[in-house]
């Protein structure tokens, strides 16, 4: 299942190695761009929570089949595009796929994982998103250069087709789906639903992700035209803004193990927002501009540490969903405004660059988002009876 997401993020990540290209092909200004890095994202915000009742009522295994082809026929579809609002739009369809691959693995993975063991696997799972940009951001570069972007669409969507297949020959079948819509909780869809919105848990961890999601995005999708304006460009940028995207893994991981280990959420919690608010202070405050190597050393603070944050909410599910029933529509829910997060940040982070005329206030915006994310992190201590000034 961590490859099948993996498979999903590339075609998050497929993008930002490929602006300049796209910007030189069919014109797209910095703002176009912002929308095409969010708007994979825009059927996750709309649909969110949906795709998670929808997982419980027609199978997790066919929910993630079902988004590994949409991928697939998108990506291929994607390679033909002649304009950018074509290509808008089959980003649209593409967040259709992402969304449906992904909402239903967290459940899929307490099917065959020991329950003393779910939450450091559900930690591996959350480093798909930085493991498939990581990837994206590497070979990237090197396939634009060879086949073009049109190449690099096909490519992706290969791997999700080849995807599918894996997941359809080794992933055991689902049960027959509920005509009740119950999904085998004995809880048709509205109930569920209503017993998911009507908690605090869901809406507490969700709005945490979209805070982190939104300076994520609207961070490391530019890091590539960021490095390129500041002279590392070709291979060198690359592996640069592959680097920073890949050691946000090592702190999904590290999540896990420390919440196995009984260091509270909230702490965690606290030091992803913390280390995110100083390494974007680091990469893009006037005081660093002269400094290259602390800017890189502060970005790869801010992506590092920061993947504490969805490292630990993954590892939160379980306890801050209502019951057993409702944790696909609780996954569902935080991916629905982890979306939102990321549909907002790149343009805003695009805009406000545009209007200062460079990326310096960057840091501002990605701290005021710290700040709101460690209030509710606060909440979450209160709501787990977690001494939050221990």
């Amino acid at each position: 299942m961590v490859l099948a997401g993996v498979s999903a993020a590339l075609h998050v990540g497929k993008l930002p190695p490929a602006l300049p290209v796209l910007q030189q092909d069919l014109g797209i200004t910095l703002v176009q761009a912002g929308f095409l890095l969010s708007l994979v994202q825009l059927a996750s915000m709309v649909l969110g929570i949906g795709a998670g009742l929808a997982a419980d009522s027609i199978g997790l295994r066919r929910s993630v089949l079902i988004g590994l082809w949409i991928l697939f026929c998108a990506g291929v579809a994607g390679g033909f595009a002649h304009d950018a609002v074509t290509l808008l739009l089959l980003r649209a369809a593409e967040g259709v796929g992402f969304l449906m691959t992904t909402v239903p693995a967290p459940s899929l993975i307490r099917r065959v994982v020991e329950r003393g063991s779910l939450t450091k696997m559900l930690s591996v799972w959350s480093a798909f998103m930085p493991f498939g940009t990581a990837m994206a951001f590497l070979l990237g570069p090197l396939v634009l250069h060879g086949v073009g972007w049109h190449g690099w669409w096909w490519l992706t969507a290969g791997l999700s087709g080849v995807m599918a297949l894996w997941v359809q020959a080794r992933v055991p079948a689902d049960g027959r789906p509920s005509k009740l819509g119950s999904g085998g909780h004995g809880l048709a869809w509205p109930a569920r639903l209503t017993e998911t919105l009507r908690s605090p848990g869901p809406w507490l961890i969700a709005l945490i992700f979209a805070t982190y999601s939104s300076q994520w995005l609207g961070v490391i999708g530019f890091l590539p035209s960021f490095y390129a304006q500041s002279g590392w460009t070709g291979a060198l940028g690359a592996a640069l803004s592959a680097l920073v995207a890949a050691v946000n893994m090592f702190g999904n991981v590290a999540a896990g193990r420390l919440l196995h280990r009984g260091v509270p959420a909230v702490y965690l919690l606290w030091a992803g927002f913390g280390a995110m608010a100083a390494g974007a202070m680091l990469a893009f405050s006037v005081v660093t501009e002269g400094a290259p190597v602390v800017r890189y050393l502060g970005a790869l603070l801010f992506s590092s540490v920061g993947g504490l944050i969805p490292g630990t909410l993954f590892g939160l599910v379980a306890p801050m969903a209502p019951n057993e029933r409702t944790i696909s529509t609780t996954v569902g829910w935080m991916m629905q405004w982890s979306a939102a997060g990321q549909l907002v940040g790149p343009p805003a982070v695009a805009w406000l660059a545009s209007r200062v005329g460079g990326w310096q206030w960057t840091w501002v915006a990605t701290s005021g988002c710290c700040v709101l994310g460690a209030v509710l992190a606060g909440m979450i201590a209160r709501r787990l009876s977690v001494p939050a000034n221990a």
